[in-house]
């Protein structure tokens, strides 16, 4: 089990009337990242943030700002959020029929690319991109809505995508990043199984003490 894996707190979960608070408690506690969750009420059946907020965040912290498209036509709002700050941007390969533009367009902006999938996406799907990304975000819930179960067929996915990465000798350069369901009682379960990122956003903010909890998310790899 590696005891590098980052965290990436998802503000989706937090209190949106004070994003500082919630900035300053990754701060505190030690998270890696922040976790960006954009949907569109089209691609899924929610709508939450833009680049506005991004950039209204990104002044406020250093950290490395993960943002997360489930949106349709997600060249459109590749610009956008690499000009707002986003350090790396992914996107869904269900959500384009031309993936590999989506991936030359991060690049063009000088921001790391990762590529997602839902839960009933056919992993081979985004296996010929493997060599083109930084990261492979595996969704572990259906992607809409925060708060869900982690789907436990997840964890296989996620050894057979590390296997996939080790095969072609990508595994140093190519992170595996899981989002959906990640609690304190399954995390050891998903970076066992080969995730490098681990996203959480009710299991942290959703606590009393969200400074502690991310602690302690740490404190499993001790």
């Amino acid at each position: 089990m590696s005891s590098e894996f980052k965290l990436a707190p998802s503000i989706l979960s937090a209190d949106f009337a004070n994003l500082q608070s919630a900035l300053s408690q990754c701060e505190e506690g030690g998270a890696h990242w922040i976790h960006v969750d954009v949907m569109d009420n089209q691609f899924v059946p929610n709508l939450t943030i833009g680049p506005p907020v991004v950039k209204s965040l990104r002044p406020k912290t250093n950290k490395f700002i993960d943002v997360h498209m489930m949106v349709i036509e997600p060249e459109k709002l590749v610009e956008p959020f690499a000009r707002a700050g986003a350090d790396l941007i992914t996107f869904h390969i269900e959500a384009t029929d031309n993936p590999q533009s989506v991936i030359d367009l991060i690049k063009s902006t000088g921001t790391k690319v990762g590529i997602s999938i839902k839960p009933s996406t056919p992993m081979s799907d985004i296996e010929p991109f493997y060599d083109q990304v930084d990261l492979i975000l595996v969704m572990s819930v259906e992607p809409g809505f925060g708060g869900q179960g982690y789907i436990p067929e997840s964890t296989k996915r996620i050894r057979v995508i590390k296997q996939k990465l080790n095969e072609q000798c990508l595994q140093d350069r190519v992170m595996i990043e899981v989002d959906g369901g990640i609690k304190l009682f399954n995390a050891k379960e998903v970076i066992d199984a080969g995730a490098d990122v681990l996203v959480a956003g009710s299991a942290i903010f959703g606590t009393d003490d969200p400074v502690q909890t991310i602690n302690e998310f740490y404190q499993l790899t001790e």
